[in-house]
């Protein structure tokens, strides 16, 4: 691959991966703090079943339905997709109870924390060689988490099972011989009989929103489809053409969203001891990102 196509592959990458964590940083969370009083499996379920037929239907109009069978049909490849959709589902239902339970200061925190996660397995994982600035920041985060558990008298569950839920979810889908579209759509089939069971068992017990309405709450759940394929998209798009690392630093524009959100929008409770914390992660961020804007001046390729 020669420069120039070097350069635009870096380009393109850095376009989508801007685009999926300024979704998640502001319309996620905005989106599923507007449907708290759904139950969190149907709102979860509504992203499946909802989503499925946008992405088919992308995938029958870009004529990439015998790409969706070729994977289908790959044991190795739909081992993998089965690894990252567990990843996801975890990711989702506790990034949703989160929000819907007022916690999403503690859900930006994991965001934060994510890109050095990303960081730590680019090098363990894929040989990514880390820099000592870039062990200096993972230790300054790990000082965060700590100083977070100390103030919430415990591990802040949240803020790590996000954080590491979606980091292995980036390095199982960077390795994974399928595109974007039709690796999220495997990981939708996949998961689309549970969720209907899912459906099944709210309604039978309390009754879904979907079908108590009133209009405008039906139409929000349908949104969850494109609320969720569209920052997905980018976002695995992104990772396919850049370093773990380069998805890392991009990744803080995420939870400085939701941080701004849930301080200034929904008025969470930000303490001192919260306050450290993510003192201590910008921290770590800003050393991070210093010494990657540094290392991009080397002529060393990034993608």
């Amino acid at each position: 691959m020669n420069s120039t196509s070097q350069s635009d592959r870096r380009t393109t990458g850095v376009l989508l991966a801007l685009g999926a964590f300024g979704w998640w940083g502001a319309i996620t969370p905005v989106y599923y703090h507007a449907l708290k009083t759904v139950n969190v499996f149907e709102l979860i379920a509504w992203r499946i079943v909802a989503g499925l037929p946008l992405l088919l239907l992308l995938l029958w109009a870009t004529r990439r339905m015998g790409a969706l069978r070729r994977v289908l049909s790959h044991p190795r490849t739909l081992v993998m997709l089965v690894t990252s959709a567990l990843l996801i589902g975890v990711n989702w239902f506790v990034f949703i109870w989160a929000v819907d339970t007022d916690r999403l200061a503690e859900v930006s925190l994991g965001y934060y924390i994510n890109p050095l996660v990303s960081v730590a397995l680019g090098m363990l994982v894929l040989g990514e060689r880390m820099r000592p600035a870039q062990w200096i920041a993972v230790a300054v985060a790990m000082a965060g988490v700590a100083v977070s558990a100390i103030g919430i008298d415990g591990m802040p569950w949240i803020s790590l099972s996000l954080a590491g839920s979606f980091a292995f979810y980036g390095l199982v889908r960077k390795q994974v011989d399928a595109d974007a579209a039709t690796g999220l759509t495997v990981e939708m089939l996949l998961f689309l009989p549970l969720m209907l069971v899912i459906l099944g068992m709210v309604h039978t017990s309390d009754g879904t929103s979907f079908a108590r309405g009133p209009w405008w709450l039906t139409l929000m759940l349908l949104l969850g489809g494109p609320v969720t394929i569209v920052p997905l998209l980018l976002f695995t798009g992104g990772a396919r053409r850049l370093r773990l690392a380069t998805i890392g630093l991009l990744q803080y524009i995420a939870p400085t969203g939701q941080l701004l959100l849930a301080v200034f929008a929904y008025g969470e409770e930000f303490d001192t001891g919260r306050l450290t914390a993510f003192i201590l992660i910008w921290i770590a961020v800003l050393t991070y990102s210093a010494d990657s804007f540094l290392a991009s001046r080397s002529p060393a390729p990034d993608g």
